[in-house]
């Protein structure tokens, strides 16, 4: 039994098809097909069903599943514990962040660090996903949840205040019942900011809803309504203004974190470091 094979197998349970297995570690179809069929000669057992809607795990794969799960931490852990050791100013460094966080925040300290750092690469990944530091899916991640991973070393990085946003031209005295907003979508209506809105303005009419701050910010930009934004997306999104509602929206805290067995990565320390002198609050 070869690891490559067991790493094939977690793949393909875990994205369902080998084409989105493939994608996944970077190998082609008929090598996922080919490498799954010699794990299920050497275990002697059929792992999966094929069926149309994809791969499906048999009992004996489920058992085989658990295994290769723990399998593949320890080696994760392994490459982490070698990676911690490494002392030179050079490789790779993959950070997670939201898309405005990572375009109005964290992108003038990236190219400040780049220009001090010319041999590491930095890749900048901006979803909503929650990336795996054990997994290694990030090296580092910014959020505004804390971490309570125990493998995870984190801190509170800032406090961001937030503010109501509308177009230049827009007339406060016209704020009433009926005004339009634009806030988090249904999935995001019990974060602190659109709360907050929606208790301010009672009778506010919901113009539109995005789980993206950025187009949250051009539909303010555009008319379509008064929006909380985070300060430095709203001050910084030409054609906004800020509103005085008599009282200012809640902020949010944001974390960094990192897995414990990279705390030693001399280019994730220098990151991490120059992070906290230009952010820290």
């Amino acid at each position: 039994m070869e690891w490559s094979d067991l790493r094939v197998f977690l793949a393909i349970a875990r994205k369902g098809t080998l084409a989105a297995a493939a994608r996944a570690i970077g190998q082609t179809q008929p090598t996922m097909g080919r490498r799954l069929r010699a794990l299920e000669e050497a275990v002697g057992h059929v792992l999966f069903q094929r069926t149309a809607g994809g791969f499906v795990l048999t009992d004996e794969g489920s058992a085989v599943l658990g295994h290769a799960e723990r399998i593949g931490e320890e080696v994760l852990a392994l490459e982490r514990a070698l990676s911690g050791g490494e002392a030179q100013l050079q490789g790779m460094l993959r950070l997670s962040c939201s898309d405005w966080f990572g375009t109005y925040v964290l992108a003038p300290v990236l190219a400040e660090f780049g220009a001090r750092h010319p041999g590491i690469c930095v890749e900048l990944l901006t979803d909503a996903r929650l990336y795996s530091l054990s997994r290694r899916e990030a090296d580092m991640v910014f959020r505004i949840t804390p971490f309570d991973e125990p493998e995870v070393i984190s801190r509170r990085l800032l406090h961001m205040p937030y503010a109501v946003y509308a177009r230049r031209d827009f007339d406060p005295a016209t704020i009433g019942a009926g005004v339009r907003v634009v806030t988090m979508d249904i999935g995001f209506s019990q974060m602190p900011d659109a709360r907050w809105l929606a208790r301010v303005l009672p009778h506010a009419r919901v113009g539109f809803r995005s789980n993206s701050r950025e187009v949250q910010a051009q539909l303010c930009a555009q008319g379509a309504g008064l929006a909380v934004l985070p300060c430095p997306l709203g001050d910084a999104t030409p054609g906004l203004m800020r509103v005085d509602l008599g009282e200012t929206p809640p902020g949010r805290d944001t974390f960094v974190g990192y897995h414990k067995d990279m705390k030693r990565l001399a280019r994730m320390r220098a990151l991490l470091d120059l992070v906290i002198e230009r952010l820290a609050n």
